[in-house]
C-alpha cells in the first residue's frame, strides 16, 4: 500500500516552499501527500509581503480530517506561525500519535522576514519540540532555540544538545549557513553522527529546509532508519539544487522532479 505523509505547515503562493515544496517533495519519492495549511503567506523569491495565519479552530478540525480518514505514516511539521497553532498542533498529535513526526522550525522566511513571533518560543518548546522525533533546525534556529551562539561543529553539537533535552529524540542542525562544508550534525539517543556534503555555490535555495524535512519524513515513511533516511534526504536537496530551474529573481527555487526531467 502506498504510503502517507502529512505536512502541517504554511502556503508558499510562489510554489518554492511551504505547503507546495513538500507536497513536490512527497510526490517525488513516491508517497501519498497530504496538508494541513496553518498559515497563508504571500512570498517570492525576493520578499514576504503579507501573512496571515488559520484559526486554531481551522487547524484542528484540518487534522481531524486527515486522521478520522486516510492516516499517516509521518507527519512533517514547518512554519507555525502562531500559539493558537501551536496549541491546535500539539493537541493533535498528542490525540492521534503518528508514527514519525518531523519537525523543520521554521522562523526566518530566506530574505529575514519572521514568521514566528519570537515570544512564542516558550510555548514552541513546551509543547511542540517534545513531541518530534527529529527536529531540524538551521544554524540561526538551533541558535534561536538552544540560546546560545554557533561558530564551529562542537558549537552545534552542544545546541543540539540542548534542544533534545526538552524531550525530542533527535536533533539534526544544518550547516548550509556556514561558508565552508556544509556539515550537518545528528544528535540521537547521546551519539553524534555527521552529514558532510559539498557546498553548493547556488542562489537557489529558496525552500531547501522545507524539502529537506519533507524529504526525511518520506523516507521514514517508507521504512527508513533515521541515519539513512537522512543520507537519502540531502541527496535528493542536493539534485534539487544542482539542477535548479533558475526560476526567480531573488532565491531562486529547486527543482523537485530533476530525477524524472533533469535540466529541461
Amino acid at each position: 500500500m502506498m504510503k502517507k505523509v502529512l505536512t502541517i505547515a504554511g502556503s508558499d503562493c510562489s510554489g518554492g516552499a511551504g505547503i507546495q515544496a513538500d507536497l513536490k517533495t512527497m510526490s517525488a519519492l513516491g508517497v501519498f501527500g497530504m496538508s494541513v495549511i496553518v498559515s497563508v503567506v504571500a512570498e517570492n523569491t525576493m520578499r514576504v509581503a503579507a501573512v496571515e495565519n488559520m484559526s486554531g479552530e481551522m487547524t484542528r478540525a484540518q487534522m481531524a480530517c486527515i486522521f478520522e480518514d486516510m492516516g499517516t505514516d509521518a507527519v512533517k511539521i514547518g512554519m507555525l506561525g502562531s500559539e493558537e497553532i501551536m496549541h491546535a498542533v500539539a493537541d493533535g498529535l498528542q490525540a492521534y500519535v503518528p508514527r514519525h513526526i518531523v519537525f523543520d522550525p521554521v522562523m526566518y522566511a530566506k530574505n529575514g522576514y519572521p514568521l514566528m513571533p519570537e515570544d512564542t518560543m516558550r510555548t514552541l518548546m513546551k509543547e511542540v519540540v517534545p513531541l518530534a522525533d527529529v527536529v531540524t533546525p538551521n544554524i540561526p534556529e538551533a541558535e534561536f532555540l538552544a540560546q546560545c551562539a554557533i561558530h564551529n561543529e562542537d558549537d552545534m553539537v552542544r545546541a543540539a544538545m540542548k534542544i533534545a533535552a526538552t524531550g525530542c529524540r533527535a536533533v539534526l542542525v544544518k550547516g548550509g549557513h556556514r561558508t565552508d562544508e556544509a556539515t550537518d550534525i545528528l544528535y540521537a539517543g547521546g551519539e553524534v553522527t555527521r552529514f558532510t556534503g559539498r557546498h553548493i555555490e547556488s542562489k537557489d535555495t529558496h525552500g531547501t529546509g522545507c524539502t529537506l524535512s519533507s524529504a526525511i519524513a518520506s523516507y521514514l515513511a517508507l521504512g527508513e532508519e533515521l541515519e539513512r533516511a537522512i543520507s537519502l534526504a540531502k541527496e535528493y536537496v542536493t539534485g534539487c539544487i544542482v539542477h535548479a530551474p533558475g526560476i526567480g529573481k531573488g532565491n531562486g527555487a529547486l527543482h523537485h522532479f530533476w530525477r524524472w526531467y533533469g535540466d529541461e
